[in-house]
């Protein structure tokens, strides 16, 4: 029987920082439509962990596949299989909202002002296009970064560290309820996130990193 090639794979995963290694032989994979949760305590490497599936660092030891082949040899793919949301909004404050989408949509594919404006729309920012991001709120900021998620032709790959953060509860549920309907269009979702999730896809997974501490 033809062993079918997860969307995502971790080998033998070891994973050190400043001269103390954080988790090693971790093993996961996931296929089409799955979500992985990252859990564990403070200091776990939960982060670390994502950067790595990100491409952003190496791993001590072990290999990222992606579709069957490693990271490290698909890095000019990366920008059109995965997006990355980190903890930070990771947003310039001197630009307005729909300056820094386009900016940041167009590191995989780029979007025209119409796209855009609906994602923002998506993310209850409609009214707040043309405003300076140094002006908005935490919550209105993170949103702005999220809106990236509602645009149209995203990565099918979504890597996202602590999203709900600064989200009020209106906006955590409907994260939650986008989140899962990806991963029901055949997308991979991976996050951390100390939020427990009410809205979770039939696909749902978590990982706990405590259990892998060197």
């Amino acid at each position: 029987m033809t062993r079918t090639v997860p969307f995502l794979e971790a080998v033998a995963l070891s994973c050190e920082r400043d001269w103390r290694m954080l988790f090693e032989h971790l093993d996961f994979a996931l296929q089409a439509g799955d979500m992985l949760q990252i859990s564990g305590p403070n200091g776990s490497g939960k982060t670390s962990l994502l950067r790595l599936l990100a491409g952003l660092r190496q791993p001590t030891a072990g290999d990222i596949l992606l579709q069957g082949r490693a990271l490290a040899q698909q890095r000019s793919e990366l920008a059109h299989d995965l997006l990355w949301i980190g903890h930070a909004a990771g947003i310039k404050g001197l630009l307005t909202a729909e300056e820094n989408l386009a900016w940041l949509c167009a590191l995989h594919r780029a979007a025209d002002r119409e796209a855009i404006w609906q994602a923002l729309e998506a993310v209850g920012l409609r009214g707040f296009e043309d405003v300076p991001c140094h002006t908005l709120s935490a919550g209105q900021q993170r949103r702005v970064a999220l809106a990236r998620l509602y645009l149209p032709d995203t990565p099918p790959l979504w890597v996202l560290d602590e999203p709900f953060t600064a989200l009020d509860k209106h906006g955590v549920a409907q994260l939650e309820a986008h989140l899962a309907r990806h991963c029901e269009q055949g997308g991979v979702v991976v996050l951390t996130t100390h939020h427990s999730l009410a809205h979770k896809p039939a696909t749902y997974r978590e990982l706990d990193l405590g259990q892998h501490a060197a």
